[in-house]
């Protein structure tokens, strides 16, 4: 197999992420996991994944902080997994994808599970990027700052 780069220690944040959850299993066991899945054997029997795949996955998640193992609810001697504070921070990221998709990966009135506030009932609005001011941002209305600019501002206004 194939092994893949780390970026762990890259300077864009954006890749750094995908070094813990960019393979697509990692981010649907996450899914799995904002849906209430907490056992080895739930995951794998809802993914279809392979054991010593997502025993990876899963290890994987653990080392970066993203679940963490508890003992099981019911009291049995198993262990589940839960999402850490990390974990649930990736609720907008699996939102945002998952509403990517619904608007370019089906067709009109095609049917596909539906997110929902469980406050009203009412499907949950499209997530949207704003300024500090409250504008709506698009691509073109936002740059990232690379490493070198913003150490090169640093050392001028250090002078």
């Amino acid at each position: 197999m194939v092994r893949r780069t780390s970026l762990e220690g890259a300077e864009c944040p954006v890749a750094r992420s995908l070094d813990a959850i960019g393979d697509w299993w990692s981010l649907l066991i996450v899914r799995d996991a904002f849906d209430g899945l907490r056992r080895f054997s739930e995951f794998q029997r809802n993914l279809g994944l392979a054991r010593n795949i997502l025993a990876d996955r899963l290890r994987t998640l653990l080392a970066h902080g993203i679940l963490e193992q508890a003992p099981a609810s019911d009291g049995s001697a198993y262990q589940e997994y839960v999402l850490t504070p990390r974990g649930r921070a990736l609720f907008p990221v699996v939102v945002g994808l998952r509403q990517w998709g619904e608007a370019f990966f089906y067709a009109p009135g095609e049917a596909h599970s539906v997110l929902v506030d469980t406050a009203d009932g009412q499907p949950v609005p499209p997530l949207e990027v704003r300024a500090a001011d409250g504008r709506l941002l698009g691509p073109d209305d936002a740059v990232v700052r690379k490493v070198r600019e913003v150490r090169k501002v640093d050392e001028l206004a250090a002078r």
